[in-house]
């Protein structure tokens, strides 16, 4: 296998480094910690003894799901060059990054590492990878509409936060779904129409004087969707048809999860339900604002805003959100202290792996 020799590969993998879960695990538990210290009463989880077997069960069947529609989207957009056992560790390490990462950083900064190493060359990498962010930006903005018309003003949490705050917060979910939408606009028109005039788009555009400094990324970027277009052009519609429906399902499962919880262990009907799915999109605009690794201590701490009133008293709640964040982003921590030296030694060597758990 060959050793780890570019400086490059050497610092990305020393920022996925398995103790980087320390920091995110201290914070997310101790503001847990602390909602549990300022709500509990005697009595406040008696709902636990009347929990639904039938919808944990099914809240474990969606978490499968969900993982298992990762592993076929990526094999199937990498056009199965990589084997169900690739598949599964590259999505497990992409998890990871997204766990031990700023979340506006995420796990897509990655993957074209990780896609390249399973020896896929760079320029299908970041083609595969450019087409499961704009699946996955495309699904939030085809969604985002629907939801407001059904939902309404539900959308926001206005029983817990007063209207400043409710204002700040539609105007930052407004701001969000609007560049979202023209960077999918962006990518639509790069990777199939024209990508060379993009790429000049983007130069100019930073090369104003306020802009300049991120000139060379903006060059880069363009560069990189050039290359990607040419990779892409020319699959068929069954491609991008199972791409798309393998998207759907696994972004609707993802949204899916809260609500199962709550279900397993309060009375939640069928709008309730939908409610709750709705605020998954509001709640995700706090995730994407994070700074910490993967939205720790602030996922938690901005739980019960968004999902309180579905739950009852705030240290079900805070049980909720424990349940919900050890299934969604403590367990893939520990998936990822387990897969990465595991890939890394597939890809590198056991010497390579040993220094990974080593640092």
């Amino acid at each position: 296998m060959p050793p780890i020799e570019d400086s490059q590969e050497q610092q990305l993998l020393h920022k996925l480094r398995p103790s980087r879960i320390v920091l995110p695990v201290l914070l997310g538990l101790s503001v847990v910690g602390f909602m549990f210290w300022r709500s509990y009463k005697p009595g406040d989880l008696a709902p636990l003894a009347n929990a639904k077997l039938h919808w944990l069960f099914i809240t474990l069947l969606v978490l499968i799901a969900r993982d298992a529609g990762y592993m076929y989207r990526i094999r199937h957009i990498s056009e199965k060059v990589l084997s169900w056992r690739a598949s599964m560790e590259v999505i497990m390490v992409w998890e990871f990054a997204s766990c031990v990462l700023p979340s506006a950083v995420g796990g897509t900064s990655v993957a074209p590492f990780l896609l390249n190493k399973e020896g896929i060359t760079l320029g299908k990498s970041l083609a595969y990878v450019m087409v499961t962010a704009l699946l996955d930006n495309m699904y939030y903005v085809v969604l985002v509409p629907l939801v407001v018309l059904l939902a309404g003003e539900g959308l926001y949490p206005d029983e817990t936060l007063h209207s400043g705050l409710i204002t700040t917060l539609q105007i930052a979910f407004v701001l969000s779904y609007v560049m979202v939408s023209l960077y999918s606009g962006l990518m639509l028109y790069a990777l199939f129409i024209n990508p060379i005039s993009v790429r000049r788009f983007l130069v100019r555009f930073f090369s104003w004087q306020l802009l300049r400094r991120w000139r060379g990324s903006a060059y880069q970027h363009g560069a990189e969707m050039v290359a990607a277009s040419a990779q892409l052009r020319g699959n068929g519609s069954g491609y991008w048809l199972r791409a798309i429906f393998s998207t759907i399902f696994v972004w609707t499962a993802r949204y899916a999860v809260i609500g199962c919880i709550i279900a397993a262990f309060i009375q939640v009907t069928g709008h309730d339900f939908a409610m709750i799915f709705a605020r998954n999109l509001t709640y995700k605009v706090i995730l994407l604002l994070a700074i910490t690794p993967g939205g720790a201590g602030i996922a938690e701490g901005a739980f019960p805003t968004f999902f309180g009133k579905f739950i009852g008293t705030p240290t079900m709640t805070n049980f909720i959100v424990l349940l919900y964040r050890i299934t969604t982003y403590y367990l893939y921590l520990v998936f990822g202290a387990i897969f990465l030296p595991r890939w890394v030694g597939r890809v590198f060597g056991r010497r390579a792996a040993a220094e990974v758990m080593a640092s």
